[in-house]
């Protein structure tokens, strides 16, 4: 995928990962529609975007829902012609431990799970027509290893990663690209809300990631985003401790959750 000239979605870009990637995405030669529910930071996104010198344009919507992602991509389509990148970058940490009510597990797999399926719904037949496009879906090393204290965050983003190996597997010879992203703690508004939290169980959370590798910025998961989608590669992973975790995990299930139990301890 050549980036400059393309048109590109890009979904929570009101803040953290999504407004780097929008950023870079823009700085490289792409048209950006950055969406989120919150207008305002989105409005902010674009408005630093076209200060310099790129082209973007903020979009309110909620792209969990189908009406939201088809507005981001009428949005896109008017301005600046069809998608060419569509990164499924919305998410949110969900309700700490197994979740109060069903509502909890309905409002996460909406937003981290059901988001992508409901683009790549919109968006993959009109690439097959063309033979082009490129589906980014930000996960989290969490759908590689997993999220103590957070059963719904866990469990959609290892959805998310699957979700997006099938789009690969499936259409990756037709001229589809996807690419998956997987990073632990990146300096974002979610991870320091959790961070930060009056829940004991989402506190303890937070400090499973914050305790398990170095927090980095945001940026640095964009660069890498951005890279992946021109080389056309799948897995981005911007703590390269990950892979070696991820590994161990393959190798021997059953020490893998035996450690994860002792870790958990530790944390409280």
């Amino acid at each position: 995928m050549h980036i400059t000239g393309s048109v590109a979605v890009v979904t929570g870009a009101g803040s953290g990962i999504g407004r780097a990637i929008a950023t870079a995405l823009a700085a490289s030669g792409a048209s950006v529609v950055a969406g989120d529910l919150a207008a305002t930071g989105v409005e902010e996104t674009a408005a630093s975007i076209v200060d310099a010198g790129g082209a973007a344009v903020g979009v309110g919507a909620d792209a969990a829902t189908t009406e939201g992602i088809a507005t981001l991509i009428a949005c896109a389509r008017e301005r600046f012609g069809p998608v060419d990148v569509y990164v499924a970058n919305a998410g949110i940490m969900g309700a700490p431990g197994l979740g109060d009510d069903e509502a909890d597990w309905d409002a996460i797999i909406d937003v981290n799970l059901r988001a992508h399926v409901r683009a790549a719904k919109a968006l993959v037949p009109e690439w097959l027509q063309r033979g082009a496009g490129h589906f980014v879906g930000v996960a989290s090393a969490a759908g590689l290893l997993t999220q103590l204290g957070a059963a719904g965050y866990s469990v959609t983003k290892h959805a998310a990663v699957g979700f997006a190996e099938w789009l690969s597997i499936t259409y990756g010879d037709k001229g589809i690209g996807v690419s998956c992203v997987c990073p632990m703690g990146v300096d974002t508004p979610l991870l320091n809300d959790v961070i930060n939290a009056e829940d004991p169980t989402a506190r303890m959370a937070g400090a499973a990631v914050a305790g398990a590798g170095e927090i980095i910025g945001p940026d640095r998961v964009a660069e890498l985003t951005v890279q992946a989608i021109e080389d056309g590669r799948f897995l981005v992973l911007p703590h390269p401790a990950v892979l070696d975790m991820y590994r161990h995990k393959g190798s021997d299930y059953e020490r893998w959750i035996a450690g994860m139990r002792r870790y958990q301890g530790t944390l409280g």
